[in-house]
């Protein structure tokens, strides 16, 4: 099995997309299998979605209103709403598996790998790919 970590700055932005370098991953590795891609945070999530539409702004609405920033979360350290951070990864899940073709990823012709991080008191992540040879 091939694995990979790689470091991201989310500061400033819900949504980070990473799907260059998780390509660029699977190419380097080549053949078939599954990929494997994992956040190891407790605040974050990965997503499959499209790009460049406005479907980002849209997401920062729908993470506001349903996980708004205030103090009604018992989970309370960490600046106001910081709690519905660590409700995120319930929603949306830290790990993806995608197939592998050939050392492509086998997406549809719109969707991204994205993170989607709320949380303002930690702006770096860990991506970690993995794959696993068919």
């Amino acid at each position: 099995m091939r694995r990979e970590r790689f470091e991201f700055g989310t500061k400033g932005r819900l949504v980070t997309d990473v799907t260059e370098q998780v390509e660029a991953f699977a190419r380097e590795a080549g053949g078939d299998g599954l990929l494997q891609v994992f956040l190891p945070h407790a605040t974050c999530g990965l997503a499959l979605m499209e790009t460049g539409s406005g479907s980002e702004e849209d997401l920062v609405e729908l993470v506001e209103r349903v996980l708004p920033r205030d103090d009604r979360y018992r989970h309370r350290h960490g600046s106001t709403g910081h709690g519905g951070d660590h409700l995120l990864p319930a929603i949306l899940s830290p790990s993806l598996t995608l197939p592998v073709e050939e050392g492509r990823l086998a997406l549809g012709t719109w969707q991204s790998v994205v993170i989607v991080d709320p949380n303002r008191e930690n702006n770096r992540r860990t991506l970690v790919l993995s794959l696993l040879p068919g």
